[in-house]
């Protein structure tokens, strides 16, 4: 942490947390929260809730928490001291120039070394593409009607056949192989030496929106395998954080963005256009990929292949760009299976007719459903209207629900009494809640660590909500209470805050640099209660939490004093314990 606490402190308070992730989330006061679909995990029903008194924001799906400046590194991929500065600017502060810690400045040049060796890396398999020893890869893009323009455009190159061209050719630049490791171009192996990852293929450069090569793709020239290689995850590349073609992307004027499946659907796209076109990078399409589309363009439109495969991720794709808040609508590409083989089949005017006559998103499920059923058996039939019915369930807007069932019932030609019965049925078995969102899998948490937790977030969160609380509760437990060295070090930031006046979690979390210690410090003030929960329940729950934290921290003193044969101090606490049972908080 280089900036002061109190410049840190400035700056969250100018920029009020609700505010700001209301900017990227859409959210509902509920009591004295805010709720909203969790923009790091998608999920069935809104378990994502920020708290404007508490200045933190706490996922209970996915465990994610932290403050404003947490919520913009995580959500935006920038760095605290880019989050500083964005919210520093947002309040119109201004920021004093400052040096970077030793380890900052190390991870700084890390990265920027990375791709300085990845641009060297790109120029190289370029100059290799149109030299004499790249014409088989020259081959194989005019095979592909790709102009000499699109190829500079996108900065496609060769990787010879010569298994360590690219080594050779960049430690003669020197670089060295502590700084060559780190980019995951090469394999290192005591018996064989260092080869190049990539070779015997046509390469494509991989850019962030900033237009910085962070990676690269390959497609083999031949048969060998795999048939498309791409570079590890390294400390400057994310496949679930970056879109291919994304940073010519989102300068295209047009309204919506269309997404395909690989390179050269993208780069065929872009020569017939359509600039607005977009890949995920060898992964399925995820939220991540949703949330980063969403700084651009509010619809999309999927040009997933037109095969069996294609449909299926078109259909996996939904869900995550529905809750992100997309319009999204499906182009069919039949009689052709791609993008690329469509517009030199039929041209250009044809594709944009194809997006003028996209199809709805719900329409596109609908119909994918209906092939599962015989239409023509009266119990398939059924089984697919009951099926329909609980697909309705994805639209948590009544006039939005009614809408679509009267567009399905006059295409698929289904009586509108006898559907509107069957969501009617399931709306109350569902209890309103969405049927159709997709949830991506949470860490499983062990359960004694749980317990633990819960125990001290009864007692941070209601404290903080209740002076006279923390000062009863104080006079039984104390910071030392709390035997985890990193709870520890909340309990004794939260009892300095508390009795000064008033706890400030956010500002606890000031005094831990990494993200996932954030997201402990916001777990440990979660509010453990409903709003709604009766004062005498609340009340058995902070002495069960009080009796269960003081005995787990005896215990451990005990054991420590029967360690070192302190038979005084374990009298002592042997009788302290049995007081323990005589203790009640009133609140």
């Amino acid at each position: 942490m280089f900036y002061s606490e109190e410049l840190i402190e400035e700056v969250r308070n100018a920029n009020d947390i609700v505010d700001v992730i209301g900017r990227y989330v859409s959210l509902k006061k509920t009591g004295s929260s805010y709720f909203g679909l969790c923009p790091f995990h998608n999920e069935k029903s809104p378990s994502f809730s920020v708290s404007r008194r508490k200045q933190m924001f706490y996922c209970f799906g996915c465990g994610e928490g932290g403050n404003v400046l947490t919520f913009l590194m995580k959500y935006e991929n920038i760095s605290f001291t880019e989050a500083m500065q964005s919210l520093a600017d947002s309040a119109g502060i201004a920021l004093p120039k400052q040096e970077l810690t030793k380890e900052q400045k190390k991870a700084f040049d890390l990265k920027n070394r990375i791709i300085e060796i990845n641009t060297e890396a790109a120029k190289f398999y370029y100059h290799k593409l149109v030299s004499d020893e790249g014409n088989v890869a020259k081959k194989y893009f005019s095979s592909r009607q790709l102009l000499p323009e699109t190829v500079v455009k996108f900065g496609l190159g060769y990787a010879p056949k010569y298994g360590d061209s690219l080594y050779r050719y960049l430690k003669s630049k020197g670089y060295k192989d502590d700084e060559l490791r780190h980019t995951l171009l090469f394999n290192y192996d005591e018996k064989n030496g260092v080869n190049d990852r990539f070779w015997n293929r046509v390469m494509f450069p991989i850019m962030d929106v900033n237009n910085r090569v962070i990676a690269f793709g390959g497609r083999v020239l031949g048969d060998g395998k795999p048939k498309y290689l791409n570079s590890p995850e390294t400390k400057v590349f994310d496949k679930s954080r970056n879109l291919y073609g994304l940073n010519v992307a989102r300068t295209s004027r047009e309204e919506y963005m269309l997404i395909c499946e690989g390179y050269m659907d993208v780069i065929s796209l872009h020569q017939a256009g359509f600039n607005n076109a977009v890949a995920a990078l060898g992964t399925a399409f995820n939220s991540r990929h949703a949330q980063m589309l969403k700084r651009y363009t509010k619809e999309v439109i999927l040009t997933f292949d037109s095969d069996e495969a294609g449909k299926n991720a078109a259909l996996r794709a939904i869900p995550y760009l529905r809750a992100a808040g997309f319009s999204v609508k499906v182009l069919d590409m039949k009689p052709y299976k791609d993008p690329d083989e469509f517009i030199k089949n039929l041209g250009v005017e044809e594709y944009k007719k194809r997006i003028e006559n996209a199809k709805n998103f719900f329409i596109f499920q609908v119909e994918q459903e209906q092939k599962k059923y015989d239409m023509n058996d009266p119990q398939e039939k059924t089984n697919f209207h009951r099926k329909l019915a609980k697909m309705f369930m994805s639209f948590e807007d009544e006039m939005e629900r009614e809408n679509y069932i009267d567009s399905v019932c006059e295409k698929f030609d289904i009586p509108r009494d006898s559907l509107s019965t069957l969501v009617k049925r399931e709306l109350l078995a569902y209890d309103g809640k969405p049927f159709d969102k997709v949830e991506e899998p949470v860490k499983k948490k062990n359960k004694k660590n749980d317990a633990d937790v819960m125990v001290q977030r009864i007692l941070l969160s209601y404290m903080l909500d209740d002076v006279n609380c923390f000062k009863k509760v104080s006079e039984v437990i104390s910071p030392n209470d709390f035997s985890n060295e990193f709870y520890h070090k909340v309990a004794e930031a939260f009892w300095k805050q508390m009795e000064n006046g008033k706890g400030n979690p956010a500002s606890i979390m000031d005094q831990f640099t990494d993200e996932e210690e954030h997201s402990k410090v916001a777990n440990l003030f979660a509010a453990p209660f409903p709003s709604d929960t009766p004062k005498d329940a609340i009340e058995k729950a902070i002495n069960d939490a009080v009796i269960k934290l003081k005995k787990k921290s005896m215990d451990e003193a005990l054991l420590k004093a029967g360690e070192s044969n302190d038979m005084a101090t374990m009298q002592k606490i042997i009788n302290e314990q049995k007081e323990l049972g005589k203790i009640y908080i009133s609140l």
